[in-house]
Parts: C-alpha cells; structure tokens; sequence
C-alpha cells in the first residue's frame, strides 16, 4: 500500500530593514498548525533593525549581512546570495528591505522572490506613497505583493488589497489602514506559493494554472 505523505514546508528567508511588522505577520502565519511554510531565516542589512529582535523572539536565525561593510551593490548582493543560499531557501520575502537590487541577484532567484508595496502598482512606485495618493486626491488606495524583475516595483502583480481614502485621512492614519490589509494579504501569497497554486511564467502571475490579470488578484476592504 503507498503511503501518502505530507508537501515539505516551503522554506522562506525574510529580508528586513526595519521594524518588520509585515515580518511578524508572516511568522505567526507560519506558526498556525499545517502551515505550509516555515521562515528558517531573516537577513538584515541594518543590525538595529527591530525586526532582528521579532525574529529571535520567534526562534528563528538572523544574520546581517551590512551594506555599508562593501564597496559597492555587487559586492553587497553577492554577500547577501551566499547568505541566502546557505539556508537553502524555496522563495525569498522583501519585507521592507531598503535596497535596491542589482540584476544579478533578481535574476538569480527570478521567480522565487517577492515584495510587498504600499501602494496599487503600477501607481506610485518608490516611496512616500500614502502621502502622493492624498495629494493626487485618490479615493481609494491599498497594497500590492509582486513578483520581483529587474524592473523597480513593476514585476508581475499576484495580490493587491484595496482600502477607501476618507475624508480627514492623514499620511499615518492611510498608512495604518493599508499596512493592517500587508499582514493579511502577504501570508497569503506566501501560502500560495508554498502549495505551489502561485507561480511566474511567461513574465506573469499564475493562479492555479491560471494567468492572473495586470493588477493579480483583488481584494476590497473596507
């Protein structure tokens, strides 16, 4: 008689620069019973950043791997490859990770790394999003997690949530808004391709077998 056996957890490595409140979300995901990922470690660029003490907290292994230790992008993607590959990871997770990557690291691990945005891409990539979104008078903004390509915040959408813009919002209060749908939406990408449901081919998201359109998967959340 075969015996069925259970899917490997897919083993995921969180790059951090920060407070990593989108990392804590992913770890408690990955510590719900029958989880179908496990994080086996987080890399920081910054040894202060807080995210390092989420992680400890947790048990799970941390290493800095510190830009400013080389002498230019190169260098520093090629430290940050060896420490990555030393964990054996399945998929790579940007969680605020506040570096731009060389082509060299995209393409090594094109298609097994993702980030997540603060913002509905392909509208304000790079920074300070909340803020740009009030200025142009948007009614509603969100989050987007997406394939990572040479192509700053423009790789393949999987999931994006979308939340109102109220009257009254701050930069802050939008923020926290959109950063409570990051905890959910993130986890569930991760999900997704740990069971193998999500997946880049062709240059594009995959559901199920399924291209996913240009904004991936929404979800309206009020």
């Amino acid at each position: 008689m075969k015996v069925k056996t259970s899917r490997p957890r897919c083993k995921i490595v969180v790059l951090i620069s920060g407070s990593g409140t989108n990392l804590q979300a992913l770890i408690d995901a990955a510590n719900i019973q029958g989880a179908a990922y496990s994080i086996v470690a987080v890399i920081s660029n910054k040894a202060d950043a807080y995210g390092l003490v989420r992680a400890a907290t947790a048990g799970i292994t941390t290493r800095v791997v510190n830009h400013r230790a080389h002498t230019d992008r190169g260098a520093f993607d090629r430290a940050l490859m060896g420490a990555i590959d030393h964990f054996g990871a399945d998929l790579v997770l940007l969680s605020g990770f506040m570096r731009i990557l060389t082509a060299q690291f995209v393409c090594h691990y094109r298609g097994k790394l993702i980030n997540i945005h603060p913002s509905l891409l392909p509208k304000y990539q790079g920074l300070h999003t909340h803020q740009r979104a009030l200025e142009a008078g948007d009614k509603s903004h969100g989050a987007t997690v997406h394939f990572v390509t040479e192509e700053l915040d423009g790789g393949p959408v999987i999931i994006q949530a979308k939340v109102p813009i109220r009257a009254g919002d701050t930069s802050e209060i939008l923020a926290r808004r959109v950063q409570r749908q990051e905890h959910y939406i993130y986890p569930l990408a991760a999900t997704w391709f740990a069971l193998g449901r999500v997946r880049m081919a062709n240059e594009q998201a995959e559901l199920d077998g399924k291209p996913l359109p240009p904004g991936g998967k929404l979800e309206t959340l009020q």
